[in-house]
């Protein structure tokens, strides 16, 4: 089978079920965010060096899947997600320990794994923006009752802040020391 079907090409694709929709429309602007996102995951996760860190950020790419599912109108069961939030703020409490009170806004960047993992977190702040408009205008969302796909991108760009934080401070501690060296 050829990736190349040709069904795309008035502008139009499917979601879950087959249902043809505008390439503009919502759902699909939400799940090409967190495409885009797990692919930033995918390249930050070539290069870093934490096995904790890089299982974690796999772990996510999978779950973001499950989410666009549910997204693209498409049945979903989120309990693995759910689970896998916890892990995650099991190492937002970590983190945020070990690393220095924050006063002030910092620049992205840094070192280069720094500078990949702010790019991630940004991309999971718009597929959240995103993603919010979706659940309101095609879920019924209701405030009430948080989304667990919200709160799961929400705390992904927690984690994602902070690792870049970790990752530029250890970049600057390891420059400090070769110089004194």
């Amino acid at each position: 089978m050829s990736i190349t079907t040709k069904t795309g090409d008035d502008g139009t694709t499917a979601l879950y079920g087959g249902k043809r929709v505008e390439k503009s429309d919502p759902r699909i602007e939400a799940c090409g965010a967190i495409d885009e996102l797990t692919s930033w995951l995918g390249l930050t996760v070539a290069t870093m060096p934490n096995q904790e860190h890089r299982e974690i950020l796999i772990q996510t790419q999978r779950h973001l899947y499950s989410i666009m599912a549910i997204l693209a109108s498409g049945p979903g069961e989120l309990s693995e997600v759910s689970k896998h939030l916890k892990s995650i703020e099991m190492v937002i409490n970590d983190l945020e320990t070990l690393l220095p009170k924050l006063n002030q806004f910092i620049l992205p960047g840094g070192s280069e794994l720094s500078a990949r993992l702010h790019i991630a977190r940004a991309v999971a702040r718009r597929a959240e923006r995103v993603s919010v408009l979706v659940l309101h205008q095609y879920m019924n969302y209701d405030k009430k009752t948080v989304p667990i796909s919200l709160q799961y991108l929400n705390r992904l760009s927690d984690l994602l802040f902070l690792l870049a934080r970790r990752y530029n401070t250890e970049e600057i501690l390891a420059k400090t020391l070769q110089r004194k060296t």
